[in-house]
């Protein structure tokens, strides 16, 4: 299992980050999804052997949010 956070501009409220935990959650591979509003970040926990960094990516910018780093 690896663990990755991604810091996010777009998100307005708790809702958003709640939008964001859904979809992260919803991918194969994902184990655990925590996402602050207040922070402004996701933390996934994933596995790599199922599910790329790339595509977690793609599951938060699917609805018009933005990862603008990767820590």
């Amino acid at each position: 299992m690896k663990t990755v956070v991604f810091k996010i501009e777009g998100m307005n409220c708790s809702g958003c980050a709640n939008t964001i935990k859904t979809l992260v959650e919803g991918e194969p591979g994902v184990q655990l999804a925590t996402v602050s509003f207040d922070d402004g970040q996701a933390r996934i926990l994933y596995d790599p052997n199922i599910v790329t960094e790339d595509r977690l990516v793609s599951a938060v910018q699917k609805p018009g949010f933005r990862v603008v780093e990767r820590l």
